[in-house]
């Protein structure tokens, strides 16, 4: 596969800029073996949350920086890769959340936290999903403060032609990027449930044809079942990396 940032331009989705949907990441192979570190991390490495579970790599992130701690080779090997060919981190990756969904678990809109450089990459695992992006109500108030803004799950937040909402629909094996007003500007969420429409992604047409693709009652929509588990590596720089938190 070309380096993403030979012509990233030609991964960009939707109307919204700095948006970068990037099919077929890593081949089938590097997936299974990814899912085979994943799985066979000590069950410490698990924290388990209402509706997912997770695993925390790199560190403990704290409101005055990171605590850091190396990554294993077998994610540094992955993180080294989307940061060079993007181009778009201002350093190596430092920071992984590995989160792992049940066919009838999501996580709320939200965003992430200010410790982080405003640029995520997720990579996708497992069973296809849908990501929901709700412009957050800070784009219609100048004075708003995002980050100090809490995320309201079911939020209205209006539709400005300029900040519309949509949906991408998240392959295996596939790697979002987004930045800026992408991701300052709006809330990302995972709907909480198996049956997820996918027609109106703005990557449609790159569902099609998937083994998990459902008719639904509605014969002009399309849907994605989720039948099986999927695992998102969230990848990040955390900027303030602190050896020790409690010296200044």
């Amino acid at each position: 596969m070309e380096p993403i940032d030979d012509d990233l331009n030609k991964f960009k989705v939707g109307s919204v800029p700095t948006v970068f949907y990037i099919p077929d990441f890593i081949p089938y192979p590097d997936q299974t073996l990814l899912l085979n570190h994943i799985n066979t991390a000590p069950v410490s490495k698990w924290k388990v949350l209402k509706n997912r579970r997770l695993q925390n790599w790199g560190g403990i992130v704290h409101e005055k920086g990171l605590l850091p701690q190396d990554l294993p080779p077998w994610l540094t090997k992955i993180t080294k890769r989307i940061s060079d060919e993007s181009s778009l981190f201002p350093s190596a990756i430092n920071h992984v959340l590995i989160n792992e969904y049940l066919p009838n678990q999501g996580i709320m809109p939200h965003q992430d936290g200010p410790a982080y450089f405003p640029v995520v990459a997720i990579l996708s695992l497992g069973s296809p999903v849908v990501m929901d992006f709700t412009p957050h109500s800070s784009l219609f108030d100048s004075s708003s403060n995002i980050e100090d803004k809490d995320p309201i799950e079911g939020a209205d937040h209006g539709n400005l032609p300029n900040y519309p909402p949509f949906s991408i629909a998240l392959m295996p094996g596939s790697l979002l990027i987004f930045k800026d007003v992408a991701y300052s500007g709006y809330l990302h969420g995972i709907k909480d449930c198996e049956i997820q429409q996918y027609d109106t992604a703005v990557n449609a047409s790159e569902a099609l044809g998937h083994q998990s693709l459902i008719e639904t009652e509605d014969k002009n929509s399309k849907a994605i079942h989720r039948s099986t588990t999927r695992v998102s590596l969230t990848c990040r720089v955390v900027s303030k990396v602190r050896r020790n938190l409690f010296r200044f």
